[in-house]
């Protein structure tokens, strides 16, 4: 299980090493400038964990906005509306 330690940003500056050694056991550090919280910082594992379950969160959102569209035919779009759209994006530069 991880802790949650509270540094000052001088910390950050003046004692890398230990605020280094603090994420890497997986813990978080809560930046502090002036008394006031600034910055979390976490290991770039814990990061990347992170994002994946906000992509996975997201595409479960997309995926249950889509069932509600799937139930209402009247939301769809014809075939020629679909290219039409289609035609559209192109003008757009991706």
């Amino acid at each position: 299980m991880f802790s949650t330690h509270v540094k000052a940003v001088r910390d950050l500056r003046n004692n890398y090493p230990e605020v280094a050694s603090l994420i890497k056991n997986r813990d978080h550090v809560i930046i502090t400038n002036n008394g006031k919280s600034e910055a979390v910082l976490i290991s770039y594992e814990e990061f990347a964990k992170y994002e994946d379950f906000l992509h996975i969160r997201y595409v479960k959102e997309k995926l249950a906005e889509a069932e509600l569209v799937a139930d209402n035919p009247d939301e769809w779009l014809s075939i020629d509306e679909l290219f039409k759209e289609w035609d559209s994006w192109d003008a757009v530069k991706l």
